[in-house]
């Protein structure tokens, strides 16, 4: 009998502890109304009157029965966070989570507890979009969306006012819809192309006088604690947030490592180039040691996931998708070079836990993704996200310099 070398012998050792370990189930399930359905589109009297009926779907989706998932608030050590709020009919993510994180950071460096307008800083980002709109001659993105450090660039230009002093809510609305108001502005600006009438001054002041109609008039004055307030001044003196401390990470072979680039998404619409691009593995340490370290981060990335339960509000990477052991650089760009990981959703991360040696992070949520179950629940508002699934599905992620350290060393001029 011929001897069979101990490498030969570990090879198969450890496929059949890889083929031996428990795979995940799956399932079809059928979608219902949500949250979305039952109380925002309620709320929006653009459509409340021609309710188109519910279309049931199956779904296929990972089947998390019977799992110890740790999907409850009390288990994860979390950030002070404003409660969680619902960004409505609106595709405002990117301002309602990143604000969020703003609020943190405040508390973080002063210990107030401020309310701050995501309407106001949306406002202005329209603004820019028209405005590079024209420059460009129709051939910019003018959309919802945009990503988390367009906060951070419209802080920096227009300042930031308090929530009590613009909600962007008119006529006794609870929740925000801004569909109507962006087909308009849509409307009159590809109608520019047409006429070939690219007067900045003229298109920016109809496209002010249009979210002027639907969300109101943003102030340029305002009173806080007794004392008369610009949104730049209240911007620095009373938040004493400073924009250029907060810096964008991405992970992507694509761009070389440990240097700027472009985050490729239509959502980066003014095509900034300054995301951090750093080594998968720095990525996630970034991550663990800003939250662990008191931190919070407005982190955005796919949601559409077949591993995304909305029932035990849990995100997961299937072993039918791709094994834990498997997640690498390799594969995180694969899947959004063939558009399976898309830029869909922007969240502000909290907490965190450690559970079977992986880190699981809590969520606070602004979509009605969230929203499913129990509003009486503390989890009303929240998601849990696994590490794998941030590791292979979450794209970028904003966080103060000084929270990683070791990455900024490395970008030092």
């Amino acid at each position: 009998m011929k001897k069979i070398s101990l490498s030969l012998i570990l090879f198969f050792a450890a496929n059949m502890f890889l083929f031996a370990q428990n795979t995940d189930k799956s399932k079809f399930t059928e979608t219902k109304p949500g949250f979305y359905q039952n109380v925002v589109l309620k709320d929006v009297k653009a459509v409340e009157e021609n309710l188109s009926p519910e279309k049931t779907e199956l779904q296929f989706e990972m089947d998390q029965t019977g799992l110890n998932l740790p999907n409850k608030i009390n288990l994860y050590k979390s950030i002070w966070a404003q409660p969680t709020l619902s960004q409505g009919n609106a595709g405002t993510c990117w301002s309602f989570s990143t604000t969020s994180f703003f609020e943190s950071e405040v508390f973080r460096i002063s210990k107030k507890k401020v309310k701050i307008s995501e309407i106001y800083t949306a406002y202005w980002e329209y603004v820019e979009k028209a405005k590079r709109f024209i420059k460009e001659r129709g051939n910019s993105v003018f959309s919802e969306g945009s990503e988390a450090n367009a906060v951070q660039r419209i802080f920096k230009t227009y300042g930031a006012v308090p929530q009590e002093s613009y909600t962007g809510l008119l006529n006794g609305r609870k929740y925000h819809s801004h569909e109507k108001m962006y087909n308009e502005m849509n409307s009159y600006l590809n109608g520019l192309k047409t006429s070939n009438s690219w007067n900045e001054d003229e298109a920016i002041n109809t496209i002010k006088s249009i979210m002027n109609h639907y969300i109101g008039v943003p102030p340029t004055k305002f009173t806080v604690e007794g004392k008369e307030y610009t949104p730049t001044t209240y911007l620095n003196d009373y938040l004493q947030i400073k924009p250029d401390d907060y810096v964008d990470i991405m992970s992507f072979k694509q761009s070389p490592y440990w240097t700027k680039a472009e985050y490729t998404v239509e959502d980066n619409w003014w095509h900034s180039v300054d995301y951090l691009n750093v080594p998968l593995d720095d990525f996630m340490s970034a991550i663990k040691t800003a939250i662990k370290n008191g931190y919070s981060i407005a982190i955005g990335g796919d949601v559409s996931e077949a591993g995304f339960s909305r029932v035990t509000q849990c995100a997961i990477i299937p072993t039918w998708d791709i094994p834990s052991q498997f997640i690498n650089e390799d594969a995180r760009q694969f899947r959004f070079s063939n558009n399976t990981t898309t830029d869909d959703h922007g969240m502000h991360v909290i907490g965190w836990v450690e559970k079977d040696g992986k880190t699981w992070f809590l969520i606070k949520d602004s979509s009605s993704g969230s929203r499913n179950n129990d509003s009486a629940s503390p989890e009303f508002g929240y998601y849990f996200f696994s590490e794998d699934f941030v590791k292979l599905k979450m794209t970028t992620f904003l966080v103060h310099k000084d929270a990683v350290p070791e990455i900024m060393k490395k970008f030092v001029k």
